[in-house]
């Protein structure tokens, strides 16, 4: 009934955004009663029942869901704290969120919205007012992996959180997935949104992808906070030649996937996995599972991996001497107990940039922003604010904050 009402009250004007949506989601109040929420061509009709052909189920008790569907609560909050839980269809769930327009929408709560940056299709969630910050996903992930960080940042701050090219809900154009390709494509994106010069904030490759743009258009970088980054490595490449020859484009042959084996795969990214709660793993596994089930999905998550693995550390245009050019004032967060990217990658940061700023979190792995939130956000909160007050009357060429190296 709670639900029923709920809809009954809802505004009348769909958003744009989820005007060619043609889905069905199911929505589980926990009372053992289902309802189908079927959109098509703008229209919307909630029939009792369920459809086992929806696309994606969103679990929760009747008041969250009620207060979700008349917009008094944000489901993004709501999955975020866990009273919400999303299975099959993650990024259907996020255009929930912004499914009607509301004149009276809190500045903080997403948007979804789509534009073509360097002509590829993007999906992208938009929050807050201020000065912008976009934020950048890992390999294999999509937004979803940054929504703790876009409710963090959103009070103070318009936040954009892109799905990367091949990945999540954007296009997946036939590329080279390396570093510069991203870093047109964000500057495209800059364009298409509006902003002439934003702060970046990237998880693992979003952080590559943040450097390249530092490096190739400084002047569209207010700041940048890297979590875990994706950087060159420096050894350990003994297999590159095989890496070389195995091409990104077998990827259009199906590949089997174990669920068993994602969850693994997924928790092996964290210090400790128990910290967040199995309907977080579920819907990883699941959104994982529906990209890469597309053959330009799986082509494009070997080909960026590939790059990372593949990209050339030492030499005029290796990695490590172009860092040394970033003159954007940069923060960089580690995890202590990170397996993909080592903390130990810091020293040779600070050797490169001795102004940048570089913090270790203790007992962390490779997802700060979902396993010590509070620490990562409160420590990028901080870096922002800092440089916010500065960045109208400063000189293009300014270099790197104070440096600061400590553990939290």
């Amino acid at each position: 009934m709670a639900l029923r009402e709920a809809f009954a009250a809802r505004p009348h004007r769909i958003s744009d955004a989820v005007r060619t949506v043609d889905a069905s989601v199911v929505l589980d109040d926990g009372t053992g009663e289902f309802w189908t929420l079927r959109i098509q061509h703008g229209q919307l009709r909630l029939q009792e029942g369920r459809d086992r052909r929806a696309e994606t189920t969103i679990s929760g008790d009747p008041l969250t869901l009620a207060g979700v569907v008349r917009g008094k609560r944000s489901g993004l909050d709501s999955f975020s704290r866990g009273r919400l839980r999303v299975r099959g269809n993650v990024s259907l769930a996020l255009k929930l969120e912004g499914i009607f327009e509301r004149r009276s929408r809190p500045t903080d709560r997403a948007r979804p919205r789509r534009v073509f940056a360097n002509g590829i299709d993007t999906f992208f969630l938009d929050a807050g007012s201020g000065p912008p910050v976009v934020v950048l996903h890992g390999v294999g992930a999509t937004n979803s992996s940054m929504l703790p960080t876009l409710a963090a940042l959103s009070s103070r701050y318009r936040v954009l959180v892109p799905d990367l090219p091949g990945f999540g809900d954007s296009g997946k154009p036939v590329a080279r997935y390396d570093a510069p390709f991203f870093s047109r494509w964000l500057s495209s994106f800059l364009d298409a949104t509006g902003i002439d010069r934003a702060h970046i904030v990237g998880n693992s490759l979003g952080g590559r992808i943040a450097i390249e743009l530092a490096l190739q258009e400084p002047e569209r970088v207010s700041t940048l906070a890297l979590l875990s980054p994706a950087l060159a490595f420096r050894r350990n490449r003994s297999a590159a030649p095989v890496v070389r020859f195995m091409a990104p484009e077998f990827g259009v042959i199906p590949v089997p996937l174990l669920r068993r084996q994602l969850h693994r795969g997924i928790r092996y990214l964290f210090a400790r996995p128990e910290r967040l709660p199995d309907a977080f793993y579920d819907a990883a596994v699941d959104e994982f599972i529906r990209v890469f089930r597309m053959p330009l999905g799986r082509v494009a998550f070997f080909a960026a991996a590939r790059r990372i693995y593949l990209e050339r550390p030492f030499g005029p245009d290796g990695f490590w001497p172009r860092l040394e050019r970033l003159n954007r004032p940069a923060l960089f967060l580690w995890g202590e107990a990170d397996r993909m990217v080592p903390a130990a990658f810091a020293r040779h940061v600070e050797a490169a940039l001795p102004r940048a700023r570089s913090i270790v979190l203790k007992d962390c792995g490779h997802i700060p922003q979902f396993e010590l939130p509070e620490a990562t956000h409160g420590a990028v909160l901080e870096f922002l604010a800092e440089h916010d007050s500065a960045l109208l009357d400063e000189p293009s060429g300014a270099v790197n904050a104070r440096p600061t190296t400590r553990s939290e």
